[in-house]
């Protein structure tokens, strides 16, 4: 009769991940969030190096090589591998130059609709009563207005430039960042930890600063990425328009104003910023959903 072995194997204790390491599980195991981050990284890459890429100096004209076509296209050369402009200007060196502006109005334009739609999204959820009542009517007005033909009426009175163009777009973007912050400091509000700070006598200041906004700084990261994109928009339809970034700076809206005129016969004059332009936005929006969706994994759809 033979017998068999019951030893059963050890228990082994599995050891559990960090929140660090879940969240770097969730980050690189995201497709969406990496190639919007790389795409983001590289343009932000262009932007720095800029004078180091660039084959030409984006204002140099020369009007003995106007509107050549790029170097795949019948009487393109090397010398100006996209083609030139109406101006004699190097086109690729106008993209490359044209991410820096892009980049940097996006980035302070969305730095500046931050501080004014989180500070008094965060004052209207903390204190309701009369504050939140009156930031809710602000809301209302905000929202009421047509944004773009308010940017518009506002540049062309100040006059354009980057600094007010990041001002204006940014102060014409806070909407969501004020919707999303009241509705979770609200929530926050009302947590024992909060009521515990209270009760240990530290100032609505304090609790603010220390309890509140520690919680809504990856809500505040999301909104940012998908408001940077907002805000690119904004510049280059202003600069289409002819009241945003002014010539010669180069700025892909701008690029897309000036070359319409010929882009039934010069179509490369249109589709290369327009191209650029899309890179730059769907980076931006991919990094801000995949982040969504790295901080709240529960709200995914698998």
């Amino acid at each position: 009769m033979s017998t068999t072995d019951t030893t059963l194997p050890p228990v082994t204790a599995e050891r559990r991940m960090t929140p660090a390491e879940m969240f770097r599980q969730r980050m690189f195991g995201h497709r969406g969030f990496l190639l919007g981050a790389g795409l983001m990284l590289l343009i932000v890459l262009i932007a720095i190096f800029a004078p180091l890429l660039a084959p030409h100096d984006p204002f140099t004209q020369t009007l003995s090589a106007r509107m050549l076509p790029p170097v795949w296209s019948e009487g393109g050369n090397w010398d100006y591998i996209l083609g030139t402009d109406q101006n004699g200007r190097d086109y690729l060196s106008r993209l490359i130059y044209g991410t820096r502006v892009s980049i940097t109005i996006g980035l302070g334009a969305a730095t500046v609709g931050m501080l004014i739609g989180v500070t008094l999204g965060v004052l209207a959820g903390y204190f309701g009563g009369w504050i939140d009542h009156g930031i809710s009517f602000l809301l209302t007005a905000q929202l009421a207005l047509p944004g773009l033909l308010l940017a518009m009426a506002l540049v062309f009175i100040i006059g354009p430039s980057i600094w007010v163009v990041i001002g204006i777009v940014g102060v014409l973007h806070w909407t969501y960042y004020l919707v999303v912050t009241r509705a979770a400091t609200q929530r926050i509000r009302s947590q024992d930890f909060v009521a515990a700070a209270a009760a240990s006598g530290a100032t609505s200041r304090q609790i603010i600063w220390h309890e509140i906004l520690p919680n809504l700084l990856s809500q505040i990261i999301v909104i940012f990425t998908f408001e940077l994109g907002i805000a690119i928009l904004a510049e280059s339809s202003l600069s289409f328009l002819g009241v945003g970034i002014q010539p010669p700076t180069p700025s892909w809206g701008l690029m897309i104003a000036e070359g319409k005129q010929a882009m039934f016969y010069r179509p490369w004059l249109v589709i290369l910023p327009g191209i650029c332009l899309f890179l730059l936005v769907i980076g931006a929006n991919l990094m801000g959903d995949g982040l969504r969706d790295i901080t709240s994994p529960e709200g995914r759809n698998e």
